[in-house]
């Protein structure tokens, strides 16, 4: 853990504070260089509307934090590679195929998903995984 792990994971929960979703709200930071790249929340594609949830069910088109993240940095034109990735929950497994595709090289979480196959996944590709805890 570096001394900046904590202080971006409390960014990150902040920035999931502007998720539309009822059920769970995720919020990511990508950093690179000790400068956030990119951000992203959990929430519905740019121009859909903004419920996530249809009769306490999350709709499938409901983009995760870090799918957001890492999306809105390529089209940012910058790289990821070697980039941290902080998310308030550890990611799914379909978001850790992006991260890793995207050249990240370290995740920081700080809840538990309820599946665990998407940590198994990173750990398997290299990629550092560490769960830090905050207030």
């Amino acid at each position: 853990m570096n001394k900046f792990d904590e202080k971006y994971i409390r960014m990150a929960k902040i920035w999931a504070t502007n998720s539309y979703c009822k059920r769970r709200q995720v919020g990511a930071l990508i950093v690179k260089d000790k400068m956030i790249i990119s951000d992203g929340y959990n929430g519905t594609p740019s121009g859909f509307e903004n419920d996530c949830e249809e009769d306490n069910v999350t709709k499938p088109y409901v983009l995760h934090a870090e799918a957001n993240a890492i999306t809105k940095v390529a089209k940012s034109g910058n790289s990821s590679e070697g980039a941290t990735l902080y998310v308030t929950a550890s990611p799914c497994i379909e978001c850790s195929k992006l991260i890793i595709q995207a050249g990240i090289r370290r995740v920081v979480y700080s809840e538990e998903y309820r599946l665990d196959d998407g940590l198994k996944l990173l750990k398997r590709a290299g990629v550092e995984v560490e769960k830090v805890e905050t207030e």
